[in-house]
């Protein structure tokens, strides 16, 4: 098993939910996160002053995958969650030793689908 984590922009989360489920994905977890990479944040102009961010809003988004799902999964939200702008996000990929459904016992790959 595998756990896709997906760090995109938050204008884009519907887009990839929906991918995950046009490849029979439903289930995701999603956290509002904040920060930055090569994009070191922004300056705004508000009331003719400029203000530097530097920290950015993105959402990290969630999956466990069977280990032969992982290309497929990966594909969608990559392709879901791409502008071509700098701040398109990263996509990690860690191994799942194990999973358990808590309300049947049941464990591995069964645990998640």
């Amino acid at each position: 098993m595998k756990r896709i984590e997906a760090i995109v922009r938050p204008g884009k989360v519907g887009d990839v939910c929906d991918a995950l489920e046009m490849v029979g994905h439903h289930g995701v977890m999603i956290t509002e996160i904040e920060g930055h990479g090569n994009q070191k944040g922004l300056e705004q102009k508000v009331r003719g002053k400029s203000y530097k961010v530097s920290l950015l809003t993105k959402a990290r988004l969630e999956v466990i995958v069977k280990d032969s799902e992982t290309d497929k999964i990966t594909k969608a939200i990559a392709a879901a969650a791409y502008t071509g702008q700098i701040g398109d996000g990263k996509i990690f990929i860690h191994p799942v030793d194990d999973a358990l459904r808590i309300r049947t016992a049941e464990r591995g790959d069964v645990a998640i689908g």
